[in-house]
């Protein structure tokens, strides 16, 4: 198994195709829209809500995107729902319903955000009800997520769909994670034990020795958040494409 033909044909939207001084916001139903008007492949994200369901939204907390504070993990979907998105006509959508939307008219690339909070292996609802969105889905989807643990769990749930690792450098000033969690997670331990079938990496440490020895092994190679077509054409010497957002790839 491996991504399918689709995931390659264009550029994927980091979150959709956004851009809030036009009142269109990340993982937004106007987002999506915006990058299916041209072809462009999804990248979203899922957060937990305190009901279990899987809900499209990035951050944990929620102040960035909608004004009110606190943890998305601690309000439930139908007040999530209605939820408004900062600079947006938009609210709160839950994956079923971005699901109907997309209808399989641009692959989708779902990244499962860290439940745990450690990349550790106390996971489980939020891959659950993925799974679950996602049985019926007849489009062209891929799952994905930073902790290992999740990503096998996927592959335990959904075996027919694709699943990959989010890698990166790991750097310590940007993990809010113990010093030898990134050491470990930064070599890619756990591909072979997730049965991982592609990862998606950070642009700017796409020179690692460790992301050419996978691609060499038969991983496919994605990146992580392209913001200029120099920084795009400098990522695709090495990944076989590109999460973008700010501009428009040629």
């Amino acid at each position: 198994m491996t991504l399918p033909p689709s995931f390659f044909a264009k550029p994927i939207t980091h979150r959709g195709l956004h851009d809030r001084a036009r009142g269109i916001v990340e993982n937004s139903r106007d987002a999506f829209e915006a990058a299916i008007a041209q072809g462009f492949g999804i990248e979203c994200d899922l957060q937990l809500s305190a009901d279990n369901e899987a809900m499209v939204f990035h951050d944990y907390d929620m102040a960035r995107l909608t004004g009110q504070p606190g943890p998305i993990q601690q309000r439930d979907a139908a007040t999530l729902a209605k939820t408004r998105l900062t600079d947006s006509a938009n609210t709160i959508e839950t994956l079923p319903a971005i699901l109907d939307l997309v209808a399989g008219r641009v692959p989708l690339l779902i990244e499962l955000k860290d439940q745990d909070g450690a990349m550790g292996p106390n996971i489980g609802q939020l891959e659950t009800r993925t799974a679950a969105a996602l049985k019926d889905y007849q489009g062209d989807v891929a799952v994905m997520s930073f902790n290992p643990h999740s990503t096998a769990r996927m592959a335990e749930l959904l075996p027919d769909v694709p699943r990959g690792i989010v890698t990166s450098s790991y750097d310590y000033a940007d993990w809010p994670l113990p010093k030898d969690t990134c050491d470990r997670l930064r070599g890619i331990p756990d591909y072979k034990r997730t049965k991982a079938n592609f990862i998606s990496h950070q642009v700017d440490d796409l020179t690692r020795d460790r992301v050419a020895e996978l691609k060499a092994q038969g991983s496919r190679i994605l990146c992580w958040t392209v913001r200029s077509q120099a920084q795009a054409d400098e990522a695709l010497k090495v990944a076989e494409n590109i999460t973008f957002e700010g501009f428009l790839p040629a």
